[in-house]
């Protein structure tokens, strides 16, 4: 009997093996290359697919993906609504994150003046790791320094702070960049390698996880219909 369990054992662990080889980004499996959550999410963009990215300013792999995903998200058009939240981290107020969302709030973010913040961060490495670090840098665009304070301030930012990090639990996001597809699906570039294990270099990882992300807006946009 023990040398049957371990046969059976073995062929089972055999399969999942093969499974796991089988699987790639061209042709992901669920629980492998992206995972299904427990409880759809609901969504507020129509007939569109709704792609959240979670994402921190100071994460070197969003920095480094960022130019691919603003290209992606130009190709995909009307397919898709492309959403960012900054992530939170446990019992750290991040300045970079209040700035994304007071940004926001104010009606002032877009392409131009996220890549000069991951600029900043990355290539003259200025961390933004303190408020005056932010007001600083936010009154060189031209923005209004004491509205910005004042709304960066206020409780509407730490709302959406709050939010963030109740969203990141209901995603169950764990790292970062990972992006959530119509309320259902989680992926990221990592996961999209997990099944071929075949990049050797990050911006192979990247491409990986678009062809995923390609994969599941199609999946949600023909589960609409």
């Amino acid at each position: 009997m023990r040398i049957l369990k371990y046969v059976l054992s073995a062929l089972l662990l055999s399969a999942v093996a093969l499974s796991s080889a089988s699987a790639s980004p061209a042709e992901p499996k669920n629980g492998v290359e992206y995972k299904t959550l427990p409880t759809p999410q609901p969504v507020d963009t129509g007939k569109k697919v709704e792609v959240i990215e979670f994402f921190d300013y100071a994460c070197p792999h969003c920095y480094a993906l960022d130019p691919s995903l603003t290209a992606w998200v130009k190709k995909q058009g009307d397919n898709i609504v492309f959403k960012r939240v900054h992530i939170s981290r446990s019992n750290t107020e991040l300045p970079q994150q209040k700035m994304f969302f007071t940004l926001e709030a104010m009606g002032l973010m877009n392409e131009a003046i996220n890549t000069k913040i991951f600029t900043e961060m990355h290539v003259n490495r200025n961390r933004m790791n303190r408020d005056e670090l932010v007001f600083d840098f936010i009154a060189k665009q031209g923005i209004d320094r004491q509205k910005f304070t004042d709304t960066y301030r206020g409780f509407g930012v730490q709302g959406r702070v709050r939010k963030a990090t109740a969203m990141m639990d209901t995603y169950g996001v764990d790292s970062w960049p990972m992006f959530a597809i119509d309320g259902k699906y989680v992926t990221s570039p990592s996961m999209a390698d997990e099944g071929a294990k075949s990049a050797t270099t990050e911006a192979q990882l990247h491409a990986e996880g678009l062809q995923v992300m390609d994969f599941l807006v199609a999946k949600a946009k023909a589960e609409k219909k």
